[in-house]
Order: C-alpha cells, then structure tokens, then sequence
C-alpha cells in the first residue's frame, strides 16, 4: 500500500514538472545566413575510358594514356596532395548491336586546381594527352570552413531579430536560446553566372571565354527557441 501511494506521489511530481516545463513562454523561430563568394579554386573529375575486345590490350593502352596525362599533371606544376587517381575499371561489355563482347577499362583522376588562371592551359593539356571524359567540375572556394562560421552567425542573428520583432508588441523581451538546430543542406548550390573569365589560348594568337566564374552561397539555416522574460 505504501509502495502504491509513494509511486503515485511519483507520477503526480512527474506530471506537475511536465507541466511548468510546457508553461515556459517561449519563441520558436527560423533563421537564414548567406554569404556571396567568387570560387578561387576549382575540383576537376576527369577520365581516360579505352574499349576493345581484347582485355590485355585495352588495359595496356589506357595505362598508356594514363600515363601520358599524369605525366602531363606533374609538369604543369600542381602539388602531389592535389591530384590523385579515384577509380580503376576493366569490366566486360557485350554489344547487342553486333551481338559481341568487348572491354571497357576506365581511369579517374580528381584534380583540384589552386590557380583558376591555369583552367584552360591544363583542361587543353589533358584532352591533348588522352583523356575523353569530363565527369564533374566544381567551383569553390579555399575559405569555405571560416565563411560557414560567419554564415552560421548570421543565420542566429536573424534568428533573434525575427524574435524581437514577434514580441516587441507584447512587451516581453528575448532571453536566452534553449534549443538550436542545424536545417542547412549538406549540398552546395551552384554558382551563378554573371562574370565571363577572359583566358588567351595556348599560342597566345586568340582570347576566348570559357570559364564563368560567378559567385557562391553559402546559406546556413537554423531553429531557434528563445525564453521570453
């Protein structure tokens, strides 16, 4: 009997907490960070793909090209931590057209370039040296860990100016931020084209436009509860 009525005791206690913890007043609000950027960096994905019916062949000549393209990364001078082979395929493929098997072999290389003046010189070089397949460009930028931080900040202060201006009528005030959750997405957004990058051809004889640089965003978006006093 005792036991009964101290858990009931218990559970009243419980609820009575429940209760003034959901009395708190409180503001739930949305914030947004964004800062613009021109990238000064950008990362390449590019391939040398060789097809052929004999294995040993198409692996040999696109080591061959592989080669020829690594070589070529190293000359244009790009540090070692800034190049690297991603992918290494030979996988049959049958031909249903001419109803016969054959072989693809495949290479990846990432390369990250520091420099976006060497854009067209180093894409040129690596066309030129056996690779056929672009996969991925993407611009970035070398500060993108400090301009989350100041995109993070911005969006908390946006946060708690949308709860001032919610309250300023009701005559309480903003007091300390008791929960605050991260809803930016893990992908960035892709650059916006408004600037043409003028780059001279190999010879020097011709100018042409290729790269548009444009600016990123950052955007951070963040969940607020802010007490009320």
């Amino acid at each position: 009997m005792k036991k009964s009525i101290l858990l009931l005791a218990m559970l009243c206690f419980s609820g009575i907490q429940a209760q003034e913890i959901k009395q708190i007043p409180m503001i739930n609000v949305s914030g947004e960070g964004k800062i613009k950027v021109v990238p000064d960096q950008v990362s390449i994905s590019v391939s040398v793909e060789t097809k052929g019916s004999n294995a040993n062949e198409v692996k040999k000549e696109n080591d061959a090209k592989i080669d020829a393209v690594l070589k070529f990364i190293k000359k244009s001078n790009l540090a070692k931590e800034d190049y690297q082979t991603q992918r290494v395929s030979l996988n049959p493929n049958y031909d249903y057209e001419k109803k016969k098997h054959n072989y693809i072999a495949i290479q990846t290389v990432d390369i990250l370039l520091k420099d976006l003046s060497k854009y067209d010189v180093l894409m040129e070089g690596l066309v030129d040296t056996g690779i056929n397949r672009i996969d991925n460009v993407q611009f970035k930028s070398s500060k993108m860990i400090l301009l989350q931080s100041d995109a993070r900040k911005l969006a908390v202060k946006d946060a708690r100016a949308k709860a001032e201006d919610f309250v300023s009528v009701l005559g309480q005030k903003v007091g300390k931020a008791i929960l605050i959750s991260d809803n930016s997405q893990s992908y960035s957004p892709p650059p916006r084209m408004f600037e043409m990058k003028v780059m001279a051809m190999n010879d020097g004889t011709a100018e042409r436009e290729t790269v548009a640089l444009g600016e990123m965003e950052v955007l951070v978006n963040v969940s607020v509860s802010f007490m009320l006093e």
